[in-house]
């Protein structure tokens, strides 16, 4: 089973002889307590073109220490990393393994770098004998086993922040540091300056070229959401809060991206992708929808007063949203790892190699973008304009929800085309939130009501009082009559701000 540990620390370039400067006295240490030195033997997995390192990700199966195993080091921010460990093997633990696959997909994780570590280690406390931070001094010798022959050696300073402690701590330190003549390492990582320094290191894309033609600015945005597509993989498998939506949004911006730009890029090459990205927004939806609704309703029921509250309304809510759940991690887990998704992967990469461009793609952007946009718009005004000609009801339900899914699509444009419109795109973006938003709640209550139908029946089915889910209906009645009354000035003020 494996475990994680957030690391929070800072590397620093360190001559042969040196030693860390005395920090007694600095930002509440008191001590640095010498816990000896470690002989540490690590060595690195990636793919053979290096896909792991590439992605800042590192990978590497060690023994000494007091953690030795496999560790999974996943980027979170600067100096900022999730280490996901898993007890020793001789193979690459699955659980990790499908962790990297949006990366390294069909090819092999083979040993690419061996290191051997002395580590010197102090532990830094204050006067309570509380753990500040770890310095470690590590003498590093490297030794390349695949794409390249090659030794290196170096030694390095590492601060490593203790759990829960305060990074203004590092920020004190690294002053110290400095005054002393340390500086911070050029490398991101142990590995990479052995990559560097044993044979050929990690490929780079060069210098990215800013975009000139609309195809450019088209496709920096679809890279970008491919990116994030991968990016959020292993998130979405940990169960990270927001990961599941966030790639969700991911795969609705590139698909309506693929729609929106129709002359920009061949939709017969790009239709077949937004269909597998409609699909995989479905699948990943299966719980977050459920979660999303049963959340709202929970929170409908704690505003009731106790005097409203009629038979087991909570028991029966959780038995229902059980029965609708769709087996989380495990099912997530294996839908990223079908072969329909790894080849949705792969097509999108391939037409992010050879775009299927149009001859719009070679127009000036500011005309060629503006023109798919309105379209946009006028779909969304075309929409909102028939819901609002419509009495109440299922007809007008189904126009404002039709309304928001269009809305959505302009939203995307807009974000697309900020780069070459500027604010003018920004003030289109934050109206079209503002519109899904109000649309969004609409839907939400339509939702809602159905599922209180359900639930009403259920409970008279099952002899039990179905006072509540009548007075909730009724809440969920009026609330979506409140957003249809705001909608008209709503619309009308995003109209006064279209100014494409």
């Amino acid at each position: 089973m494996a475990d994680t540990k957030r690391e929070i620390e800072r590397k620093y370039e360190a001559a042969a002889e040196d030693e860390p400067p005395d920090l007694t006295g600095t930002g509440g240490i008191t001590a640095a307590l010498d816990k000896g030195v470690t002989a540490l033997d690590a060595t690195y997995y990636d793919t053979a073109d290096l896909r792991l390192t590439r992605a800042s990700l590192t990978l590497r199966r060690r023994t000494g220490g007091d953690d030795a195993g496999w560790h999974l080091k996943l980027p979170v921010a600067e100096g900022v990393r999730d280490e996901i460990r898993a007890p020793l093997s001789d193979t690459v633990p699955e659980h990790l393994h499908g962790l990297v696959r949006s990366r390294t997909r069909d090819a092999a994780l083979v040993p690419l770098v061996r290191l051997r570590t002395a580590r010197a280690v102090h532990h830094l406390v204050d006067t309570d004998g509380t753990l500040l931070a770890e310095v470690a001094l590590d003498r590093v010798r490297a030794e390349r086993l695949g794409g390249g022959t090659g030794t290196a050696a170096w030694t390095e300073i590492e601060v490593e922040l203790a759990d829960d402690g305060d990074p203004a701590l590092l920020d004190t330190i690294d002053k110290k540091f400095r005054k002393t003549g340390l500086r911070p390492s050029s490398a991101p990582s142990k590995l990479a300056r052995a990559l560097t320094e044993t044979g050929t290191g990690p490929a780079t894309d060069g210098e990215e070229q800013p975009p000139v033609t609309a195809g450019d600015h088209v496709l920096a945005y679809v890279r970008a959401q491919r990116d994030a597509i991968v990016a959020l993989d292993p998130a979405v498998r940990r169960e990270l809060p927001d990961s599941v939506h966030s790639l969700r949004v991911a795969t609705r911006r590139l698909r309506s991206t693929f729609r929106t730009f129709g002359t920009v890029l061949d939709r017969g090459v790009t239709d077949p992708l937004a269909d597998e990205l409609k699909w995989l927004a479905a699948e990943l939806g299966v719980d977050r929808d459920r979660e999303v609704l049963t959340g709202h309703l929970t929170a409908a029921l704690d505003e009731l007063p106790r005097e409203l509250l009629s038979g087991p309304v909570r028991n029966r809510l959780l038995t229902w949203s059980d029965a609708r759940g769709g087996g989380s991690r495990r099912r997530l887990a294996a839908l990223l790892d079908s072969r329909r998704h790894l080849d949705l992967l792969d097509a999108l990469d391939a037409v992010i190699a050879a775009p299927p461009l149009l001859g719009a793609a070679a127009g000036k952007p500011s005309k060629v973008i503006t023109k798919a946009v309105r379209k946009d718009f006028r779909k969304v005004a075309g929409l909102v304009g028939r819901a609002l000609d419509l009495p109440p009801g299922q007809d007008r339900d189904m126009a404002l929800h039709e309304a928001r899914k269009k809305t959505k699509r302009t939203r995307y444009a807009a974000e697309a085309a900020v780069p070459v419109l500027g604010k003018r795109a920004a003030a289109l973006v934050t109206s079209m939130k503002s519109l899904q938003t109000l649309l969004g709640d609409h839907q939400d209550s339509v939702m809602a009501r159905e599922a209180l139908r359900q639930l009403s029946e259920q409970a008279h089915a099952a002899g039990e009082s179905s006072f509540t889910y009548g007075v909730l209906y009724g809440r969920e009645e009026r609330r979506a009559a409140a957003g249809e009354a705001a909608l008209p000035e709503v619309w009308r003020k995003t109209e006064r701000r279209m100014r494409l």
